[in-house]
Order: C-alpha cells, then sequence, then structure tokens
C-alpha cells in the first residue's frame, strides 16, 4: 500500500468514525406548550365535571407527594343524590379523622358548591387545631363558599387554596 493509499484510508477512517458524531447533533426541541387551564363545565355532566376536576388538582400538585383524595359529589339533580351526598360526607369524615399527613391534598368540587362545602365544614368540625401542617385543602366551588369553608379548614393548620369554578 503507499503511502497516499494509507492517507487516504486514515481520513476515510476518521471520517467514518466523526460522521455518527456530527450526525447526532443535538436538535433543538421546543419547550412543550402548556395547555390553558379548562374551565368550568357549564351544565351538570359527571364525565365532564371529573375532566375538569382533574385539570384543577393536576394543576396544583406542586409539593404534594401523595396521590390526592379528590372529593367529587355530582350535582343535586342527580337521581339518588341524597344517598350519594350521606356516602361522601361519612368517606371525607373518616379520612379527615383518621388524619391526614404531610405531602397529602384534599380535593373537594361540585357543581352543588353549597353541599360539597356542607361536606368540607362538616368533615372538619372535630380536627384538633394544627394537627395538618402540611397538608393541603383545595376547595374548588363557588365564591359564595369560599370564606366558610376557609374558616372551617384553616384551625386545622392546613394550606388552603380555592379554586372558583368558573
Amino acid at each position: 500500500m503507499t503511502k497516499s493509499n494509507r492517507t487516504m484510508t486514515r481520513l476515510m477512517l476518521v471520517a467514518c468514525l466523526t460522521l455518527p458524531f456530527a450526525a447526532c447533533k443535538k436538535e433543538e426541541v421546543a419547550a412543550p406548550v402548556a395547555k390553558a387551564p379548562m374551565s368550568a363545565p357549564a351544565g351538570d355532566d359527571p364525565a365532564e365535571w371529573r375532566t375538569y376536576v382533574s385539570d384543577v388538582v393536576t394543576r396544583n400538585m406542586e409539593g404534594i407527594q401523595n396521590q390526592p383524595y379528590v372529593y367529587l359529589l355530582p350535582a343535586e339533580s342527580t337521581e339518588e343524590f341524597d344517598g350519594l351526598y350521606e356516602r361522601m360526607l361519612d368517606k371525607a369524615k373518616t379520612d379527615v379523622a383518621r388524619g391526614i399527613i404531610r405531602g397529602n391534598m384534599l380535593a373537594y368540587a361540585s357543581p352543588s358548591s353549597g353541599k360539597m362545602a356542607d361536606i368540607v365544614v362538616e368533615s372538619f368540625s372535630g380536627v384538633t387545631p394544627d394537627t395538618m401542617d402540611g397538608v393541603r385543602v383545595l376547595f374548588i366551588g363557588d365564591a359564595a363558599d369560599n370564606a366558610r369553608v376557609q374558616a372551617a379548614v384553616e384551625p386545622a393548620g392546613v394550606e388552603y387554596k380555592f379554586i372558583e369554578a368558573k
């Protein structure tokens, strides 16, 4: 093999080895576009409300390490509403009485905001003050119910956040 052939072979070898690295140039990746927050459903459709509440809860998970407790009460026009209301009230009261630890979130929502506010107020009625530090309570409902829910949960030491369902 002549000197020029060896040089040409080496150049080809170097080109073959460097070409893949040059081709792997990191492509510019566009930053993901954040979806706009959803609006609350205009009606009482349970599927639309589940989707909406899921969106709101997901947007408020920062700092939460565990799966949130989500309480979604259907509209009062729902068949057998009274039974559903009583079962949700029992569950919410039991969960809160059992104790919720730091890093958890309780999210409450309903097209019947006043009824959900009743559940929150009753669930927190017997909680010892300052026993839920580091717990976030998210209330998704009407502005008219915000103050009484806030007054019911804040003595427990929770981080309270209100999202107006609009």
